[in-house]
């Protein structure tokens, strides 16, 4: 078992989950695979079909080893949003949690996209990532990771910027919301960039606001950008932004990450 689409065919919410160890970080699932389980958890308890996600905040409070079970609750159907809190159990203790938010498009007069994608070459001209070593986490396999840019970690850089083209091996059927949320958090935490050294470090938590105007590619390239802005007294605060191929903005983030060392 290694992709998403094979691994997420192993999954039903409620139920006992065994992580695959090509899943895993260390001693924990991967965040993004543990994130965009209880996306998916929550979609399958909707009976009818949920509108797209648009929001979600994540809290990884818990090492989810060996197994988990992922349990949804609807807060609330409305007209315009719907909303879900979701559960991460493992080891008799709460791994993960959510708050997601689903909602439709509308009409609306206000149109507007800031973000500049940066300019870099396409992901088939630039650099495969390094994947041996022995602190290559597990996860990094189903992805195929390109550097289009930015710092490489444990170098020290001044400015603590990831900049990597990446996407699924194979995520085939997979939801597109899903598929994004597994892929927003395939970079290591920008702050190890001014490492200069290994030392351990941690996402305590990861807030997503989905700004795509359509359902993305689940097989798409996309730009990930993950800037470190502020670390001090052992944190990491970290913005993170992706771009489809054609240079869109789908993913806009954050994360506080801990930093021990």
């Amino acid at each position: 078992m290694g992709t998403l689409n094979e691994t997420l065919d192993t999954f039903t919410a409620g139920e006992e989950f065994a992580i695959p160890d090509t899943w895993t970080q260390g001693r924990t699932a991967y965040g993004g695979l543990t994130a965009a389980l209880t996306v998916a958890a929550a979609q399958a308890s909707a009976g009818d079909a949920l509108p797209p996600l648009r929001s979600a905040q994540f809290a990884f409070t818990a090492p989810a080893s060996g197994t988990v079970s992922v349990h949804p609750r609807s807060l609330r159907r409305g007209r315009s949003a719907t909303s879900y809190a979701v559960e991460g159990i493992s080891g008799g203790q709460v791994a993960a949690t959510s708050s997601l938010i689903f909602s439709g498009t509308r009409e609306s007069a206000v149109t507007h996209a800031v973000l500049a994608v940066p300019e870099v070459p396409g992901p088939h001209e630039c650099p495969e990532s390094p994947r041996a070593g022995d602190l290559t986490p597990a996860f990094v396999h189903n992805f195929d990771t390109r550097v289009a840019g930015g710092a490489t970690p444990l170098t020290g850089a001044e400015y603590p910027e990831l900049l990597c083209w990446v996407r699924h091996l194979d995520a085939t059927g997979v939801d597109p919301d899903v598929a994004l949320v597994a892929l927003g958090d395939a970079l290591p935490p920008a702050a190890m960039a001014a490492f200069t050294g290994w030392a351990p470090i941690s996402t305590m938590s990861w807030t997503v606001n989905i700004c795509a105007d359509k359902p993305v590619d689940p097989n798409g390239w996309f730009l990930l950008r993950s800037v470190s802005v502020v670390a001090h007294s052992g944190y990491s605060a970290q913005q993170m932004t992706m771009w489809d191929a054609d240079g869109a903005p789908v993913l806009i983030g954050t994360q506080t990450v801990a930093v021990f060392g």
